[in-house]
């Protein structure tokens, strides 16, 4: 469309309105914008805000209690060898993960003399025997001198109360000396003595809830339905020979008993 003004007018209102701040040219003719009411767009409905789905409630996982799980596998145990095997499959005591071996038992199942000992140490865990190195060399000394052994028609049946060695040597916690107290009784239920020896603070503590050697041992008394003799064992007898004394009198007190229950 040919404009009516001429070059220099046009230029003139060109350059006014650059001064003004116009920068874009929408179009050659003006626009009525109250004309297009009619034409405009429908506003768009509002969106009712609505509260988001609750999140699903938290499933809340199930706690064992390690001790009632002990005490099923424990009773379920037929026999030594399925007391084991439930010994192996308990997953609840972290001495586990820890040791190198699973120590249950030694001498002969069935004998009249069950002796409980402390958790295995370091050199029995490695050697995968109950009273390995010089303990048991002392320990097969105490017994001959009784006339009984860890073999034979005279054995004895020993078991620690824990089949693992606690890291470093470590006492055992409340809550492990629970946990494993099914499976103790359990294996003196099914080992089925005569009498106990109680070798050690440890047996003491779990079977009496006392401790001090000095004081219990050579006292019987009973634990698990059972005499029992607490008894200084040969690791402590080792690092303080003066008390091979009474570890003497204890075990002509052992000989004595099982010569009354004869």
């Amino acid at each position: 469309m040919e404009s009516a003004l001429d070059y220099w007018t046009a230029k003139a209102l060109l350059d006014w309105q650059v001064e003004m701040g116009v920068d874009e040219a929408i179009g050659d003719a003006p626009i009525d914008r109250y004309a297009l009411e009619d034409r405009k767009p429908a506003p768009k409905p509002a969106v009712v805000a609505t509260a988001p789905d609750a999140p699903p409630a938290p499933v809340e996982e199930e706690v064992l209690d390690p001790v009632a799980v002990a005490q099923l596998a424990a009773q379920a145990a037929s026999d030594l060898a399925g007391l084991r095997a439930a010994l192996a499959a308990f997953e609840h005591c972290e001495m586990k993960t820890a040791a190198r071996n699973l120590i249950f038992s030694d001498g002969v199942a069935g004998a009249p003399v069950m002796v409980l000992t402390d958790p295995p140490d370091r050199d029995d865990d490695r050697a995968g025997q109950l009273f390995s190195g010089r303990s048991g060399v002392l320990l097969d000394k105490m017994l001959a001198a009784i006339g009984l052994s860890r073999s034979g028609a005279a054995a004895i049946y020993a078991a620690p109360i824990v089949p693992w060695n606690p890291p470093q040597n470590r006492d055992l916690s409340a809550a492990e000396i629970a946990m494993m107290l099914p499976f103790l009784e359990r294996h003196i239920e099914l080992a089925a003595p005569k009498v106990l020896v109680l070798m050690g603070n440890a047996p003491c503590h779990t079977l009496l809830k006392k401790s001090g050697m000095t004081r219990l041992r050579g006292k019987w008394v009973e634990a698990a339905s059972l005499p029992a003799l607490p008894m200084f064992p040969p690791v402590h007898l080792l690092a303080q020979p003066a008390a091979k004394r009474e570890a003497w009198a204890d075990l002509l007190a052992l000989k004595a008993k099982l010569k009354d229950l004869q």
